[in-house]
């Protein structure tokens, strides 16, 4: 395999030449932290929110829960608006903390995070860090708030400015009372939601590692007080066990816990899952995912106003005459549970993934460079995505080996066929070793091949992607037989 650099260099260029992954607005030179996601591209990420929704959501309770925790437990879903009402971020403490503080050099116009000075370069040659050319002038370190704002209405004035959603959490949370009343759920539950956020990012980088518009896949998982760091330790595990069971390797994987350091001020622990991207220096690991133990920060700032830390209490932030800074909705959010005749605040435990960032991680893992023979039995170079056969945008291709004696027709017919199970391609351009390198590179798991025997006795050539190996299947078995090998991975 290539050196790092190099590597990412190879997966951006094949993400494009494979129609994986465009540069928005390309034909304008792009536009920084914005990303297309071509043909095959569309079917990879679908695959991975499906895999996301299929196991968290409709399969949820496949696992043990916790020693004395109820199973099944319920997990709903919603779909909540990308702009909501600009109290919802004043009382989340979006509006007031979700800021970075920037440093501007006045001679390049280059824009820094203050916190990761020491990390960037300038753009100006030679490459250098900000502050070390003799002409840098670089401001003081400012706020810079990272919401996207849009105004609502005709008006474009004070009173009618709203926020592109920084997250897709706080569309459950103020949902919370809607999904009791109509859903019957009784604690613990969960809300699932997939959706777009927008984050201004100063420096969007690492390929779609780092964007402005990207798209979550989140639960808020509602339970006990008491029950609650059981919980935690429940997600946090089962969270950093799917992205093995799709194909990426314990070794380029780990669950952190933050240290109580990097704690947010409301919460009672957080753990990352990590990957060592090849875009990382190395020994170095990107995060996939956030599982936090949110406590009743987020309903009690909905219902109260913005939290703020004193000592050991969270409570809500007032102005100098005593009125909340930011109030909250003044709407009850609490649960009642109608066994103990108790009524509480609920804690939540939050697993939030980035789908765009999971994308990104499957591909890395997947590339692969080898050697296969020809048909004349030289070994040739080959480029390969081993993606797990859940992920990978087609199942399987079809192949006519020539243009005649009724290859086309049966290949045709088997396309077609299969088409009514799976997402399956068919090709019939070029010879048979470079269809299976286009196939190799899309990260097909199978590719099968009409030949002349297939007139004789039905059987078509069926070649494993990863191994190569081909052997001879039954046009009537071929359902069966893909099937099983697509699901047992």
């Amino acid at each position: 395999m290539p050196e790092k650099n190099e590597l990412m260099e190879k997966i951006v260029s094949l993400c494009k030449r494979r129609g994986f992954i465009f540069p928005s607005s390309e034909i304008y030179g792009g536009i920084g932290g914005f990303w297309d996601y071509g043909p095959l591209g569309v079917e990879l990420k679908r695959n991975v929110r499906e895999a996301w929704w299929e196991d968290m959501v409709l399969r949820h309770d496949d696992t043990t829960p916790p020693p004395g925790m109820p199973s099944p437990y319920a997990m709903v879903g919603i779909e909540t608006s990308i702009v909501m009402h600009p109290q919802v971020w004043k009382a989340s403490g979006h509006y007031d903390l979700f800021q970075d503080l920037l440093v501007d050099c006045r001679h390049c116009k280059a824009r820094f995070r203050a916190d990761q000075l020491t990390a960037s370069q300038c753009p100006l040659k030679p490459s250098k860090r900000p502050g070390e050319h003799a002409t840098c002038d670089l401001t003081e370190p400012r706020e810079f708030n990272l919401m996207f704002k849009t105004y609502i209405g005709a008006l474009v004035d004070p009173e009618s400015e709203a926020y592109l959603r920084p997250e897709t959490a706080q569309g459950m949370f103020t949902n919370f009372r809607n999904v009791l009343a109509t859903s019957r759920v009784k604690l613990p539950f969960g809300i699932a939601q997939i959706g777009r956020s927008f984050r201004n990012e100063i420096t969007p980088r690492y390929f779609t590692y780092r964007s402005r518009e990207f798209e979550q896949m989140e639960i808020e998982f509602f339970c006990r007080p008491a029950e609650s760091r059981l919980w935690y330790e429940y997600w946090r595990d089962r969270r950093f066990r799917w992205y093995v069971s799709l194909g990426l390797s314990e070794e380029r994987l780990r669950l952190r816990e933050h240290s109580p350091e990097e704690l947010s001020h409301y919460s009672c622990g957080t753990a990352d899952v990590e990957y060592a991207f090849p875009f990382l220096p190395e020994g170095e690991f990107g995060e996939l995912e956030g599982i936090a133990h949110r406590g009743d920060f987020d309903l009690r700032s909905h219902m109260e106003g913005k939290l703020v830390r004193r000592g050991e209490e969270l409570v809500v932030e007032t102005e100098s005459d005593g009125k909340p800074r930011h109030p909250g909705s003044g709407k009850d959010l609490s649960y009642f549970d109608e066994e103990t005749r108790e009524r509480f605040i609920p804690h939540v435990i939050e697993p939030s993934a980035g789908v765009d960032r999971s994308v990104l991680a499957f591909i890395c893992e997947a590339y692969a460079e080898d050697a296969i023979p020809d048909e004349n039995g030289v070994p040739q170079p080959r480029v390969v995505l081993k993606l797990h056969p859940r992920l990978a945008p087609v199942k399987a291709a079809v192949f006519p080996l020539i243009r005649r004696d009724g290859m086309p027709e049966t290949s045709l017919a088997i396309y077609r066929e299969l088409k009514r199970t799976w997402n399956v391609d068919y090709d019939d351009k070029g010879s048979i070793g470079r269809r299976y390198r286009r196939q190799d590179e899309s990260g097909t798991p199978f590719c099968i091949t009409v030949d002349g025997q297939t007139q004789e006795d039905g059987t078509v050539t069926v070649r494993d992607r990863d191994t190569t190996v081909q052997e001879r299947v039954p046009i009537r078995e071929l359902v069966v037989y893909l099937r099983e090998r697509l699901t047992a991975a």
